[in-house]
Parts: structure tokens; sequence; C-alpha cells
């Protein structure tokens, strides 16, 4: 079994390395400190002090905007996304659509080690008993993996999202990992979303308009009624807010991706 941290070393990044990457990060949010979600796109892609970078996306209700500005850089970049095997049908349907309307080019399906599955969740009842084991088997281990072969990733994180992002930068390290975390709409207000989606005219996920403003797996998702929060329907009645494929001290949060 897949072990989660296995692919760093013992302890996570030796000192020094986490120094002169420190360093690094330090220069590109310098660097682009007042630029554009799209200008700093492009320096993730292109810089070298940025090193290999993939974008995470779950194709979900806000996706098809960072999906559609990394298109617009490179079509080439690679693009995780995660098939928990428990997702929408609607999500599965609406990810092959949008990569071949950006006409993306390097998507990977990231999927649990089917052995991993049947060891820890042979009846798949761990949705039911264990939500936050489930996400662990079933998204942060796969993406673990597939991370392994990057200096760092994309991702949809904004400032206005909670207190604990006020000051998110472009550019941030993960010490567990090593690795540069990338959030080119840290910026981004609420309607921006929207606006761009608008005038882009970009394909909605169709649970949007069912009630679903914020889609996960099938079994932990539900509608939101009009005035309550866009997330009350993620693992409604649990104490559970996120998935957990963040890092914060050597550990998985759960922080919204």
């Amino acid at each position: 079994m897949l072990l989660l941290g296995e692919n760093t070393p013992a302890g996570g990044p030796a000192p020094e390395d986490l120094a002169e990457k420190r360093a690094r990060v330090a220069t590109l949010n310098a660097r682009y400190r007042h630029h554009s979600a799209t200008a700093v796109l492009t320096g993730a892609l292109n810089d070298p002090e940025a090193g290999r970078i993939a974008l995470v996306s779950s194709f979900g209700a806000e996706s098809v905007a960072l999906l559609h500005l990394v298109a617009m850089v490179n079509r080439r970049t690679p693009v995780l996304f995660i098939d928990t095997r428990l997702l929408f049908a609607e999500t599965l349907t609406y990810q092959q659509e949008v990569a071949e309307r950006l006409h993306l080019e390097d998507v990977r399906i990231l999927r649990a080690d089917a052995d991993t599955l049947a060891t820890e969740d042979p009846y798949g009842a761990l949705k039911l008993s264990d939500q936050d084991r489930c996400c662990t088997l079933r998204k942060t281990l796969p993406l673990e993996r597939a991370l392994a072969g990057f200096d760092g990733w994309i991702t949809g994180r904004k400032r206005y999202q909670s207190a604990t992002r006020a000051a998110l930068d472009f550019f941030e390290l993960e010490d567990a990992t090593g690795r540069i975390k990338v959030n080119p709409l840290a910026h981004w207000g609420p309607d921006d979303v929207r606006a761009y989606m608008e005038e882009n005219r970009l394909p909605r996920h169709p649970l949007v308009a069912q009630g679903y403003p914020s889609i996960g797996c099938a079994p932990c998702t539900s509608r939101v009624a009009p005035g309550e929060d866009p997330r009350a329907g993620r693992w409604r009645g649990q104490n559970k807010t996120e998935c957990g494929i963040h890092f914060k001290d050597g550990k998985a949060t759960r922080t919204a991706s």
C-alpha cells in the first residue's frame, strides 16, 4: 500500500533544499506580484524558477475558467483529474467535453490503486463510515503519486474564500513535499469567475443548474437551497468541509482545492 509521503524522503525535503526553494518562491512572487492571472500562469509554465508544473482540476462548478486560462497559455500542460470512481456521471461527461472543447492535449486520469481499495475499502462502505479515509484513499494518495514527477502544481484557490487565505500569494511552498503551489486566481473576487465564463462563453457543469454550486463525489454531495452557503451540500451533516489535498506541517489538511 502506498503511504502518504512515500514519494518524498523521510522527514520531508532537506532544510537546505527548502531554503533554496523558499528563495525561488520569493523571487517568483516579487517578479509577478502586480501581474494578471494570465501572466502568472505564463510565468509558472515557462519560468525556469518554477520548474515542471501540472494543473490539478476537479472539472467542477468553476474549474472551466482556470482550465481555459491554462489552455490559452499552453494546451500541452499536464492536467491531473482524479476519478474517485464515485463521481457523478455528469462530471465524467463534462470532463470529456471540456477537454475536447479546450483542446487540452495532456489530460491524465488518476484513480486509486485497485489493490489498495480492495484491501482498505472492499465493500465500498468508507464513504458512509469514514469520509476522511475515503478521500485519502481515493483522492489524496493518487494525487501524491501523480505529483511525484512535478516541481509544483496549479490550484484555483482565492483570497476571498477564507480568512486563512486573505494574504494568499501567487506562489507558495509546500514544506512537506518541497513543491511550489501556484495560485493564479488568488486575487479574483466571487464574481470574477462567473464574468470570465460568460465573457468567454464557457460551458457550465450541468449540475450547477440543478442546484449543485459545489460538486464532489455523488454520495457526499447534495443540492443546496437558495440562501445556503454554496458548499453546504458537501458532506452535509458531517464534521467535514474539504477533501484534503493540501499540506500543512507535513499533513494533509482539509482546505478547498
